[in-house]
């Protein structure tokens, strides 16, 4: 295997690595409780009723950053594998031409 094959191989098993990662860090914090204290102020009724809301966010916004990554890293090695196999498939081209000639 060239070096280039290999790399796109060890960044795609990273990438689904971080992918499987985030899958399992999301059931563990979907199983748990993230609890936001609302802050005794005025709006003390408005803290209480949105933080419900904050901790959903937390966590979308968590596993969609997460996601976002690791979908990134799988991308990019899959991309270095297929250009490996592409340049691999033209000079195998070039020189079946050349004996042909």
């Amino acid at each position: 295997m060239k070096s280039s094959e290999t790399s796109g191989i060890v960044i795609l098993l990273i990438g689904v690595a971080l992918l499987s990662v985030t899958f399992i860090i999301a059931c563990i914090h979907l199983q748990g409780n993230i609890n936001v204290l609302p802050v005794p102020s005025l709006m003390a009724s408005f803290g209480e009723a949105l933080s419900p809301l904050i901790e959903a966010a937390i966590r979308i916004l968590y596993l969609g950053v997460m996601g976002w990554i690791a979908s990134t890293v799988t991308a990019k090695g899959i991309t270095l594998l297929l250009q490996a196999k592409l340049l691999d498939k033209n000079s195998l081209h070039q020189k079946t031409t050349k004996l042909r000639n």
